[in-house]
């Protein structure tokens, strides 16, 4: 539930920490707005209505913004509402529910189709159709301003099947042509599709490009001073992606060159993701701040988000090939692995130059000059014959525990390496590998029993504790 008065002080303040985590209805104009907007700002206390999500605002019969563009806001917090609608969110936004229906997307959080329907009233204001619905025409209306894509291809980019439905519920949800809100200023066809992506401060950028440097898969990802490259897969094509802060504003840019229109809604999502763009960090603050070690830490460096992969399963290589060696030697194997076995990527930009391997091509892969143990190797090649027989195996599970038990049933992968995938894996916020060594040095425990002790106060954001933890370190 909102509380009235946080909202109507972060309304007047404009406080870019609340962007995103509630929308503004002006009653006299019928426009809802983000509460970083001047002219929501100024509007009088008892012409204003609060909402949770912008699907909301537009479900009581407000229009959106043309000013502050409630479509660039940062994405719905997925703090704050249960675990299972924020993973129903994730799914929403890859498409999962136009795809798949809304039975498939219930049974895929562990809920009933009722269930699903009553959590997200609760904490959205809307029905998860009407939440889908409104996040694709918001999608499209961002495409529509900052890019020039077609028409044409801003539907299929939005999830429609075609022109004329797109048309239809662009003029019944804005009352305009999609063509009134064209803009797309600046765009170069070599440049790809470029985007901004909005987030609530504080970001440490700088901090997260210099964890993502030290650890960089050769060949697949490039830091370069504060911008970052990799390659992506998307749809089974090839593509790759770079991205840099953004000035004004609390924003990063992205930039995208993928062949497939239908695509680009996936790769924002997961690029959100990848960084961590839509997490409440006052809520993870708020919590975390109660120990005095982490109240300490936090001052230090409050803008340390989770450090999240672009797939689940690179990250599950990289965690095995991590296995009791330094940050540095598992880089230097991922670099041989991706050179003899990840395909080449064509008109590649500066530092990326091939994709991260397939389950396929290292389930039986000849692993000899690699530098693995005959162990590693063994471990290796089961995950990779395990996913590529179901890939599925390393989805999101209805917990953290669960997905940890379904991991460690592979031959070689153990309760550290399980945590680990969990958290820059999937985002989980209360993953934690409690063995770890460096968490140990942190915390001067000698035992993983001493680390997983003090850190139950740390629930439900152990995740982010051992983020901290590690940059203490140095």
């Amino acid at each position: 539930m909102l509380d009235t008065r946080v909202c109507e002080r972060a309304r007047c303040a404009r406080d870019a920490r609340f962007d995103g985590r509630f929308y503004t209805g002006v009653v006299t104009t019928g426009v809802y707005c983000r509460p970083v907007c001047p002219a929501a700002s100024r509007a009088r206390p008892e012409n204003v209505r609060y909402f949770v999500s912008a699907a909301a605002a537009s479900a009581a019969g407000y229009r959106p913004c043309l000013r502050c563009r409630p479509e660039t806001a940062p994405g719905q917090p997925r703090t704050g509402t249960e675990r299972a609608v924020a993973r129903a969110l994730e799914l929403i936004e890859t498409g999962h529910l136009a795809e798949c229906g809304i039975g498939a997307l219930a049974g895929a959080v562990g809920l009933s189709e009722r269930q699903l329907h009553r959590a997200f009233t609760r904490d959205l204001g809307v029905s998860p159709k009407a939440y889908a619905d409104h996040q694709r025409l918001q999608f499209a209306r961002q495409l529509l301003a900052e890019t020039t894509l077609p028409v044409t291809d801003v539907a299929m980019a939005a999830g429609f099947g075609s022109l004329r439905r797109f048309n239809d519920a662009f003029r019944t949800a804005f009352d305009l042509p999609p063509g009134r809100l064209r803009g797309g200023g600046g765009q170069h066809p070599g440049n790809g599709v470029r985007l901004r992506l909005a987030y609530r401060p504080p970001l440490d950028w700088a901090a997260a490009m210099a964890f993502r440097k030290s650890r960089a898969v050769p060949g697949v990802e490039y830091v370069d001073g504060l911008t970052y490259r990799r390659s992506i897969v998307a749809g089974e094509r090839p593509g790759w992606i770079e991205i840099s802060p953004s000035r004004p504003g609390n924003a990063l840019r992205a930039s995208i060159h993928h062949p497939e229109p239908r695509q680009l809604r996936a790769i924002v999502a997961r690029i959100r993701f990848q960084f961590d763009l839509d997490v409440n960090m006052d809520a993870v603050h708020a919590d975390l701040g109660r120990d005095p070690l982490l109240a300490g830490l936090l001052a230090g460096a409050p803008g340390l988000r989770l450090p999240c992969a672009w797939a689940p399963f690179e990250l599950a290589v990289r965690a095995v090939l991590g296995q009791q060696v330094s940050v540095k030697a598992a880089t230097t194997l991922a670099g041989r692995l991706v050179e003899r076995f990840g395909a080449p990527l064509e008109d590649a930009p500066r530092g990326v130059s091939r994709m991260f391997p397939t389950a396929g091509a290292l389930a039986t892969a000849d692993l000899d000059g690699i530098g693995l143990t005959g162990r590693r190797a063994r471990t290796l090649r089961a995950l990779a014959a395990a996913v590529a027989d179901d890939p599925a195996l390393l989805d999101a599970a209805p917990s953290a525990e669960a997905f940890a038990e379904r991991l460690c049933a592979l031959p070689g992968i153990g309760p550290w390496t399980a945590a680990y995938v969990a958290m820059r894996g999937h985002g989980e916020p209360d993953a934690f590998p409690a063995a770890d060594l460096g968490l140990m040095k942190a915390l001067a425990a000698r035992r993983s029993r001493e680390v997983e002790a003090r850190a139950e106060a740390w629930r439900p954001w152990r995740a982010y504790a051992a983020i901290h933890l590690w940059h203490s370190l140095g």
